[in-house]
């Protein structure tokens, strides 16, 4: 089990550091958008998608490395003061009764979507924006997926905890 953790904990750690490149990259592109629009008199449409388009990527990809680094917002008034195995129980009823649920119903219910999406190659609707619209959509599953794995993860570290 703690094999499994440590591979599921690198890969969202190897995907929460792509998602920090594509922040720098998104800042990028918003200050040559700004550049342009502002200095030069020139906009572009596809050009102010790609920052919408890296933002998605970014919050989607990025949601399982916050999960992992126990950074997401919540109350914590009743979890800070609880002990480690507490702290156990409800991580992994959480998991199991909440988040592997809720990730895999984002699954099943976004293929579909998905499917016609590429089916169609869907673009946007935007005159001069990007044919990419397909690709944002392909990553609602990936995001679920990616949720998905960190709840085996973290599941099953609580477990461990709660065999001891």
């Amino acid at each position: 089990m703690e094999k499994l953790c440590g591979c599921i904990d690198a890969l969202n750690e190897r995907v929460g550091a792509f998602a920090a490149w594509l922040i720098l990259l998104m800042a990028g592109i918003t200050f040559l958008v700004a550049s342009l629009r502002y200095g030069l008199n020139f906009g572009s449409i596809a050009l102010q998608e790609s920052i919408t388009y890296l933002h998605a990527f970014v919050f989607m990809i990025a949601g399982a490395y916050t999960l992992k680094h126990n950074e997401h917002v919540r109350v914590d008034i009743f979890y800070q003061g609880m002990s480690p195995r507490k702290k156990a129980w409800v991580d992994f009823l959480g998991c199991v009764l909440l988040l592997l649920p809720f990730a895999s119903f984002i699954v099943w219910t976004s293929f579909d979507y998905v499917i016609n999406s590429w089916r169609y190659l869907e673009k946007s609707r935007e005159a001069g924006g990007l044919p990419l619209v397909f690709i944002l959509k392909t990553f609602i599953p990936v995001m679920a997926i990616l949720l998905f794995l960190q709840a085996i993860s973290m599941g099953g570290r609580a477990w461990l905890v709660l065999r001891k």
